[in-house]
Parts: structure tokens; C-alpha cells; sequence
């Protein structure tokens, strides 16, 4: 078997490569890129577990980044159990096929209890007091501390939140150098997130990116340095394109308005109560879930979001299986926005009664995807100044709400989720092997079979 890094560079596609990324463009030019018709939903866990299984959502069951558990009645985002994928891995086909075999995943999703050898995640610690520390999950256990100590913690707040930068993905890729060193793992997964923030933020603004993309490729280059070095197989790929939107889409708020949608009044602010409505979204970027709890108004529903401006196509019945989406986990509807437009999970009518968490980064409260968490207010006077006067008080055992976050979904000009009209915005697959194969695009679920094909 042949040592091989898959190295994941989120965002990357080939609109993307440029004077910004000499050295992407470089090794791509002596390379074929290979388009990747993207999973659908095209995004980050889906995206991921057809890469690392072969499958499709239908058979892996990871339909979005979140879903709406509904023997709890609860909707949940960003779970961490590599169990919640129902399909076999690509570590473990590879581990049957050769005892000798084994693999480090560097932050790709779903990495807690898995079967890989190696392994580091994020993971907080949530402190009684109401601190949230930058910490991670590793296996073995011991990892944890050996690689903090060597690089420092890992540094939480720029992975995600207003605060994002370069640093995070720094960290993870020297964390996998040391990894590396330590146990020469025959294959390693290693995530990249930076390009996602700013593509999020701004689109494709090359003016207020370029720096982002000259970064990325900093650290790409060193990794590459460094592995090819150890005579690896090498494979730069990426998840989705992010494309530029202007049309945020309300759909909790237009069920709320016509009496579909429950909402529980605690401390005079309101929270979602999805096991009591009769119909509710669960929002993922541009794709958005919905949920019926009473499946005779299924066409009232469908008729009602269809009318909405900024939808493309609203799945049912068998179209949900002609997506590939046909899963217990999947919504009784598959919402698809256009390609101007992304959806938000927001469902109050009155800021003054959005929920506390609306305002924080929390990602595990809000009952949808948020990506306005990586702005600050920019209406809060200070708020620089503010925010260091509550870290201050945070980290004197005080409980205070970091409660910075702008609640204007107008901010937010990138997205991704749905299949792009431009096939330069698919995903990208690049490596230093001698595939021997004339395909200029592959489905996301052929990567598994590419992988393994290079590791031999």
C-alpha cells in the first residue's frame, strides 16, 4: 500500500485557482484536475461521508449537517458520533484488505468513535459557570495533551465565530505533520477550512479574498513539502464551490405567519417547539428540510413554499428519491433554493424576542445552520472594547451572554448547498498519481473508489 495524504482544502474549485495560489496552480497545471459533481445537499457532512463511504445520503444516512430527531423531537446540528454514518468507511475496506494499513483523520467530520488509528476533533469544554474553553478530542486519548503541548491549544475561536482566520487551519496541518512523525499512518485526512469563511462572508469578491486564498496556499505548500518528502501519494481535493447570493429566505417565519409553526414563550423570548407544530424547516445553507407532523397539509405546504421568492424546486415523493435523499433522517419536503438565495433558520417576526443563543455563536442550540455567526454587530457601539470586558469577566467565573452576534441575514453573500450552474464552481479533485483514467468529471461518491485505487 502506498503512504497517501488526502488533503481537503474546503471551498477550493477551479474559478478559485489563481495568481492568489501559485503554488495550487502550479501543482494542478502538471496534473489533471478532475471536477467532482457535488453531493447533494452539497455540503460539508454529506459531502464528506459520500467521499469516505462510497454511497450515497439514502444508504449513509447523513442527509445535511443536521436533521430533526424525531423519536427526541429535537433538531440537531454538528453530532460527532462516526456511528450516525450507516455505511462502511473507506479505513475500514482498506483495514480488511491489509492488516498493516492505518489512517490519521485530521478534523474531517463525524470523528469521534470511529475506527481510524489516529485521530483529533474539536471539541470544548463547557464549563458550569457558563465558559466554553478551546479543547479538542483525540484518539488515543493521550494525543490530546502530547499535541497541545507541542503546538499550543487549538485555537477554537478561529476555527469558527467572527474571529475565523488562518490560524485554525495551521494548526490542524502542522497537528498532522506531528501526527505524521509520530506514527507514519499509511493514509492521512487532513481538513482545511479556511477558504469557507470569507467565501461565506463576501462571495467571490476576488478583492476581499485574495488574501484568504494566498494564505490557504501557504499552508497547502507545506504540507505538500512535507509529504512529498515521505514519497506520498498526494490528492488535493475539495467539498463544494461557494457561490454568490443576495436573498435570504425566511421559511420558519412564513409557516409561523400561517399558523403552522409552535413557538414556546420562556422569559419573554421565543424558542421553536418542533414537536408541537405541524410543519417546520430545518435550514442547511441552500437546502432546507421540512418536517410534518401532520402529513395532510403535505400539499398545502408544498403549494405555500412553492409561492416564496428564490425557490427553485420544492421534493417530494419520489423526487426525494430521485435525489438520493429517500432516508428516515431525510424532511417529508427537500426545499432547493435558487441560485441567488440561501435559507435561514430564523422563525421570530420581533428581534426583541429572538432567542438568547440567536446572538451568540452556538452552534448547537440553533435549530438550523447560521452563518452570520462570523460577524460582530456592527450596530453595537464598541463592541470590540465590549467584547473583551465580558472574556474578562468570563474568565473570572462570571456568567455573562457573549451576545455579539448581528442578527441581518443581508450579510451573508456566499453560499453553497444546491449543484451550481457553473461547473468551475464543482468541487476539484488533484493528485500526483498516475490514474490512468480519461474522466474529466466524477461523482462524489467515485472518490472513495479513486482513494483506494492510489493507495493500491
Amino acid at each position: 500500500m502506498r503512504k497517501t495524504v488526502v488533503i481537503n482544502i474546503v471551498g477550493l474549485t477551479k474559478n478559485l485557482i489563481n495568481k492568489n495560489t501559485p503554488f495550487i496552480k502550479s501543482f494542478s497545471e502538471k496534473k489533471n484536475i478532475i471536477r467532482i459533481k457535488p453531493s447533494f445537499p452539497a455540503v460539508t457532512c454529506t459531502a464528506q461521508s459520500n467521499y469516505l463511504t462510497g454511497e450515497k445520503p439514502n444508504v449513509h444516512g447523513i442527509v445535511g449537517n443536521g436533521w430533526y430527531s424525531k423519536d427526541e423531537c429535537e433538531i440537531k446540528f454538528w453530532k460527532q458520533s462516526n456511528k450516525l454514518v450507516q455505511s462502511k468507511k473507506l479505513w475500514d475496506v482498506l483495514k480488511k484488505e491489509n492488516s498493516d494499513f492505518t489512517c490519521s483523520n485530521m478534523f474531517w467530520w463525524y470523528n469521534m468513535y470511529s475506527t481510524v488509528d489516529f485521530s483529533l476533533t474539536p471539541r470544548p469544554n463547557y464549563l458550569a459557570d457558563g465558559r466554553k474553553i478551546p479543547d479538542i478530542y483525540s484518539f488515543p486519548a493521550k494525543l490530546r495533551d502530547k499535541i497541545q503541548n507541542e503546538l499550543g491549544p487549538f485555537p477554537l475561536f478561529n476555527f469558527w465565530g467572527p474571529n475565523t482566520s488562518i490560524k485554525s487551519s495551521k494548526w490542524i496541518a502542522d497537528a498532522s505533520i506531528l501526527i505524521d512523525k509520530l506514527y507514519n499512518p499509511t493514509l492521512s485526512l487532513i481538513y482545511l477550512p479556511h477558504l469557507d469563511y470569507n467565501l461565506q462572508r463576501f462571495g467571490q469578491d476576488i478583492s476581499k479574498i485574495s488574501k484568504d486564498l494566498t494564505e490557504i496556499d501557504q499552508v497547502v505548500e507545506n504540507l505538500v513539502k512535507y509529504y512529498n518528502e515521505k514519497n506520498s501519494q498526494i490528492i488535493l481535493l475539495s467539498e463544494y464551490g461557494i457561490t454568490n447570493v443576495n436573498n435570504p429566505i425566511h421559511l420558519n417565519r412564513i409557516l409561523r405567519n400561517e399558523g403552522y409553526l409552535n413557538i414556546r414563550l420562556e422569559q419573554g423570548l421565543e424558542l421553536l417547539d418542533p414537536g408541537a407544530s405541524k410543519a417546520f424547516s430545518v435550514p442547511d445553507h441552500q437546502i432546507c428540510h421540512i418536517y410534518l407532523n401532520d402529513k395532510s397539509i403535505k400539499n398545502k405546504i408544498k403549494t405555500l413554499i412553492n409561492k416564496q421568492k428564490g425557490i427553485e424546486k420544492v421534493l417530494s415523493g419520489d423526487k426525494i428519491k430521485d435525489y438520493d435523499l429517500n432516508h428516515e433522517r431525510c424532511g417529508d419536503l427537500v426545499v432547493i433554493a435558487d441560485k441567488n438565495s440561501w435559507f435561514t433558520y430564523y422563525y421570530w417576526n420581533d428581534d426583541k424576542q429572538a432567542p438568547d443563543f440567536a446572538r451568540t455563536v452556538d452552534i448547537h442550540k440553533k435549530p438550523g445552520y447560521d452563518p452570520v455567526e462570523m460577524y460582530l454587530d456592527p450596530q453595537k457601539k464598541l463592541i470590540k472594547l465590549r467584547l473583551i470586558l465580558k472574556l474578562i469577566m468570563k474568565k473570572l467565573g462570571f456568567r455573562t451572554l457573549m451576545d455579539f452576534i448581528p442578527l441581518n441575514a443581508n450579510l451573508i453573500k456566499g453560499s453553497h448547498g444546491r449543484i451550481p450552474e457553473n461547473i468551475d464552481d464543482f468541487p476539484i479533485f488533484i493528485s500526483n498519481s498516475n490514474l490512468q483514467q480519461d474522466k474529466i468529471e466524477i461523482d462524489s461518491t467515485e472518490v472513495f473508489h479513486l482513494i483506494k485505487k492510489i493507495i493500491g
